[in-house]
């Protein structure tokens, strides 16, 4: 119920449409994986990737069962992807490993991020009413995690998981990674892009452009997991008020999912341990949506059925509390 009023407001009007719907997944490498901290190499990037046009993704198999318009971007892939039914908006082939120096030029994530927003507006302009996000990229958990421990001002011990699965040793090497990134970088928390440019990744640019397009053009966006929701810190730590047309799907079993959400100050709908990506979480909260759109359009109200309303004694205390 709550869902469907806020989307009422983003869409400004009483008739809410869910349809048509998009999921725009992200595909982008990160450089940081030189430092072994994933349990396989870049190469899977794109195999994913190319699996995401022929349709063996188990984002692909949701979206269809959902009704959702799957739309995968090769925004930063490693490798030269001239695949059919891949929108080719690669700024660079992959980041550099930011363990090293900064993953990317500051000028590559502003285009990153200009990419996801035009991508956005475009959706809209062709009539989408709501915009799901993913991404596929192997490292991203790295990147994301070190996002996270800049801006929510945490160590990286305390937001840093086994992304795809890593034993005991690789996780202490990721965060290690995590560490040595911020220290050689020393990204600036005031400045969300500084902080996407030198230990980010163009996939998270991607999508927190996304966030700003579609709140720029009235839709709803969807947030996924634990990546999504990075990207959604940086979208709103750059602008605000966009925090106004994001739905979070779900809670990250990621350490920093809740930490996220709480930053952005929003309540996930779903909670099922979810971790795959690829915007499986959020292409999940669409029949959820529909079921409470369908409630709201058609349930008989207290009025239609002569029974007087319930009292809502919450309300009720919480205006005797202020009298």
């Amino acid at each position: 119920e709550e869902a469907i009023i806020r989307i009422a407001g983003m869409q400004k009007t009483a008739q809410v449409s869910l349809s048509p719907r998009a999921l725009l997944v992200f595909c982008a490498d990160n450089g940081v994986v030189a430092q072994g901290v994933t349990q396989t190499d870049q190469s899977v990037t794109a195999i994913v990737t190319e699996n995401f046009t022929l349709g063996k993704t188990s984002s692909c198999v949701m979206a269809k069962k959902a009704g959702v318009d799957l739309i995968p971007v090769d925004i930063g892939v490693a490798k030269e992807m001239k695949i059919p039914g891949l929108l080719q908006e690669k700024i660079r082939m992959g980041t550099d490993d930011l363990t090293r120096g900064p993953a990317m030029r500051r000028e590559e994530a502003i285009q990153a991020m200009e990419t996801g927003i035009r991508l956005a507006r475009r959706l809209a302009e062709k009539g989408y009413r709501a915009i799901a996000t993913g991404e596929m990229g192997i490292g991203n958990t790295t990147t994301s995690a070190a996002v996270a421990a800049v801006l929510l001002g945490r160590d990286p011990s305390d937001v840093t998981g086994v992304g795809a699965g890593l034993p005991a040793k690789g996780l202490i090497r990721k965060v290690e990674a995590i560490r040595r990134g911020i220290a050689v970088n020393r990204p600036d928390a005031g400045d969300p892009l500084d902080v996407l440019a030198k230990v980010g990744g163009l996939d998270l640019a991607g999508i927190a452009g996304a966030f700003l397009g579609g709140a720029s053009a009235g839709v709803p966006v969807i947030i996924d997991g634990f990546i999504s929701a990075a990207a959604a810190l940086v979208a709103v730590r750059l602008c605000p008020v966009c925090a106004d047309y994001m739905l979070a799907s779900h809670v990250s079993a990621e350490p920093a999912g809740q930490m996220l959400l709480d930053a952005l100050g929003h309540r996930a709908i779903l909670h099922a341990g979810m971790c795959l990506g690829e915007g499986t979480g959020a292409v999940a909260l669409f029949p959820v949506l529909d079921m409470g759109l369908a409630v709201y359009e058609q349930m008989s109200s207290f009025s239609d059925i002569k029974v007087e309303p319930y009292t809502d004694f919450k309300k009720e205390e919480a205006l005797c509390s202020h009298s």
